[in-house]
């Protein structure tokens, strides 16, 4: 009894939250994931590929939708903090976050994270469309219906979190009225579940063997079907990207080369280097695969710059 009494009193030190960093604000910004406000970038996807995104009205409107989606995710990740506090102080990193370290109160959090999401799509509905404002609330009730329930529901939760990469991609024309076509969506719909995928196959290659995994669909997922996944997804990305850049033929019609054939290869090696990442279960966030190796920063910058001079038609 006593040993069990000395273990009892030992477990709650174990898990201890770092110092608080910043106040009540600082926490709320941490909470709202700054880092992850680059993915928002995407709304500019549907107006660059229709090469209508450098108008005053195009880049007023993207920055305004970009804002807009921003808070919108703020308010999903405060929510979902508030929700998971208690298991996030028993992940060995998660314990961190100024909601589980006790640096934001739950009750602050989930009335903060409440605000943003009702006034984003009012904003959106005033401002930008009708359209904006349903896509908003569309993706606010999915990733709230995520974090109450759906992440515990298999391949639902990867196509939720896909998804929500989507509709990042589908704003942009939305705000602007650009018709969406039916290979961005595809190849951005893949890509998207491509990435999704081999983030949530590292997860599970990193926290084998390990206690404290917060993400309770990982003891369910085996690393063999997470491979496949990604490994189909990267596959049909890349076909509908092909079968895009072929639509038009391969021959140029005003432009000096056949950027849009060409940009095919920009895109393949991309995914190719990406794999290599996902493969070897250190895919983490997509940003920080992209940011933190230059090989594939030089591709993506290569892929643009074809992309571009497709769209330019140069």
């Amino acid at each position: 009894m006593t040993e069990t009494a000395v273990l009892r009193q030992r477990t709650p030190q174990e898990p201890s939250a770092p110092p608080r960093e910043g106040g009540l604000l600082a926490g709320l910004l941490r909470t709202a994931r700054p880092r992850q406000w680059v993915k928002n970038i995407l709304v500019v996807a549907a107006p660059a590929a229709a090469g209508e995104l450098f108008s005053r009205h195009a880049l007023t409107q993207l920055a305004l939708v970009f804002v807009l989606f921003t808070a919108c995710a703020a308010a999903v990740y405060l929510v979902n903090d508030a929700r998971d506090a208690e298991a996030d102080r028993a992940h060995p990193t998660k314990r961190h976050r100024p909601v589980a370290a006790g640096q934001v109160p739950v009750p602050v959090a989930y009335a903060v994270g409440g605000c943003l999401g009702l006034l984003a799509p009012v904003a959106a509905a005033w401002l930008c469309s009708p359209a904006v404002a349903a896509l908003l609330t569309a993706y606010l009730g999915m990733q709230l219906a995520y974090c109450v329930s759906l992440k515990h529901v298999l391949v639902v939760d990867l196509a939720v979190v896909t998804t929500g990469f989507l509709m990042r991609a589908m704003i942009g024309g939305l705000a602007l009225g650009i018709p969406l076509s039916r290979w961005f969506l595809i190849t951005t719909g893949f890509g998207a579940l491509f990435m999704v995928s081999a983030k949530r196959y590292s997860e599970a290659v990193q926290m084998a063997g390990k206690a404290g995994a917060t993400r309770a669909l990982l003891t369910e997922y085996t690393t063999g079907y997470l491979r496949f996944v990604w490994q189909l997804a990267a596959g049909a990305a890349v076909l509908g990207y092909c079968l895009w850049a072929m639509e038009e033929g391969g021959v140029p019609h005003t432009s000096v080369l056949p950027w849009r054939q060409l940009s095919m290869v920009a895109f393949i090696l991309a995914i190719l280097r990406y794999a290599v990442f996902a493969d070897r279960g250190t895919a983490g966030e997509p940003e920080d695969v992209v940011l933190r190796d230059r090989a594939l920063a030089l591709i993506g910058l290569v892929w643009v710059a074809m992309y571009g001079l497709a769209v330019a038609n140069w």
